[in-house]
């Protein structure tokens, strides 16, 4: 793996609609199109949503609203005893398996499972008893920032620091928590001001429609890309419709592994697929008109011309005043 390699999290999320043979199908399918990650959401919908709870809006756009939140949520959710059979099929297929525990009991499934990289959504940035007891277990954490201002985020990690969890193994996702993200909304800018804070690494969770931010946060120094899929973008649920669709998520892996190789090694220097055309592109000094044995170069006898195979026009100064070695005609390279 190359020192440029972007982390890509298929974000299935609960895009298999509570279908657990979906859910393996999405395994694949992210499997197949290249993604480091599938991402999962585990929760006991009653211990994370209250009966009162509102839907949002586009909860109420994509489901309607003859379901409360937490009805929604209910349909939606595998059982916890699901999660340890989605990681063994990730396992076989080779591709990392993670999912985002949003209450405490499955904190508890997940690291009984052994997840090893854990992901915190955006809406627990302030959960003070949820970001202890995943910073007691010390493993590698991602953490989402939406709607968190950097005062909160830096809050956060530092629950998380005194837990147990150093900051070296904190990466921090730039997000906008809406979906679909309006375009005036993404900022990516903010990437430098969690940079600032000083975590392992900084990335982006996209919640816009298509790939074009997502791969812009990937060329600005996202080091992590998150993005919701799907197996059809049709089906009935909440984020389908932000989702991106398993030929569109290939696409979106193949543009940020271009965007790897583009990134280079940071060293200024001629390339090798520059090197031949050197010669084409630089000039060297040249004979302005003939010149005779002896005479004395001048800025009237010589001048600059392509192609860069004679002597450099860098040294032009310690070639004027000197005597010709012997007869130049026009256009020449001159030679000392």
């Amino acid at each position: 793996m190359n020192d440029n390699h972007i982390i890509v999290i298929a974000e299935a999320g609960v895009n298999h609609n509570g279908d657990l043979s979906l859910a393996k199908r999405m395994v694949v399918e992210a499997r197949k199109a290249g993604a480091d990650y599938v991402k999962f959401q585990t929760a006991v919908p009653e211990l994370v949503i209250s009966t009162f709870a509102p839907k949002a809006e586009y909860q109420k756009e994509t489901t309607g609203e003859a379901q409360s939140q937490l009805e929604m949520c209910k349909a939606i959710h595998l059982p916890l005893s699901d999660y340890a059979g989605l990681k063994a099929l990730c396992e076989e297929e080779g591709i990392g398996f993670m999912s985002t525990p949003f209450d405490l009991v499955s904190i508890d499934c997940l690291e009984e499972i052994g997840q090893k990289v854990w992901k915190i959504p955006s809406g627990e940035i302030t959960n003070l008893p949820y970001l202890r007891k995943i910073g007691l277990l010390g493993h590698e954490i991602i953490m989402s920032t939406g709607m968190a201002s950097l005062e909160e985020v830096e809050t956060a990690v530092r629950i998380l620091e005194n837990a147990g969890t150093p900051r070296r193994n904190i990466s921090l996702l730039h997000c906008t928590t809406q979906y679909p993200a309006p375009m005036d909304s993404v900022n990516l800018k903010a990437m430098d001001a969690l940079a600032a804070l000083g975590c392992k690494s900084v990335g982006y969770s996209d919640h816009t429609e298509g790939i074009g931010v997502s791969v812009a946060a990937a060329a600005r120094g996202a080091r992590i890309i998150e993005k919701h899929f799907t197996l059809d973008r049709n089906l009935p649920g909440p984020d389908h419709r932000a989702s991106l669709e398993p030929a569109e998520l290939q696409k979106l892996v193949e543009e940020i592994r271009k965007v790897e190789i583009i990134l280079g090694d940071g060293h200024k220097a001629a390339t090798p697929a520059e090197q031949p055309n050197i010669e084409i592109a630089r000039k060297s000094i040249v004979a302005a008109r003939d010149i005779e044995e002896g005479e004395i170069f001048t800025e009237e006898n010589i001048t600059v011309k392509r192609p860069g195979n004679g002597i450099s026009p860098l040294l032009w100064d310690s070639v004027l005043g000197r005597k010709a070695v012997r007869a130049f005609g026009a256009d020449e390279l001159i030679e000392l």
